[in-house]
């Protein structure tokens, strides 16, 4: 139904920034709500931050508020994490995902390795 590729990972030091992208397949990426989750090695995945079909709506992990920013371009069927003053606990491995109007996941990416130096 949709496939799911991120991109944008890397090394950075703390209190850099990185910008990750999830990139969709199909026609019909905006009906989905978009979500970004992480996992840390011998950790559970976690929720890090969601944005609705249209982008007017917005939700975030307490851990990454006021430093991490979701968005989206319907036009180009991509989401976006702008992660900025990263934190060594921010290390995981960073996947996307999209859930359709019933709350139901439709897909998830690969993942993209995210590691902060300290």
């Amino acid at each position: 139904q949709v496939q799911l590729v991120e991109s944008g990972g890397g090394l950075v030091q703390a209190g850099g920034s990185l910008r990750l992208s999830c990139a969709a397949s199909g026609r019909t990426f905006s009906v989905y709500t978009m979500k970004w989750f992480r996992q840390a090695p011998g950790k559970e995945r976690e929720f890090v931050a969601a944005i609705n079909t249209s982008g007017g709506s917005t939700r975030y992990a307490d851990s990454v508020k006021g430093r991490f920013t979701i968005s989206r371009d319907n036009a180009k069927s991509r989401t976006d994490l702008q992660m900025n003053s990263l934190k060594p606990e921010d290390t995981a491995v960073y996947s996307c995902s999209a859930t359709d109007i019933y709350g139901r996941t439709l897909a998830w990416g690969q993942g993209t390795q995210v590691t902060v130096s300290s």
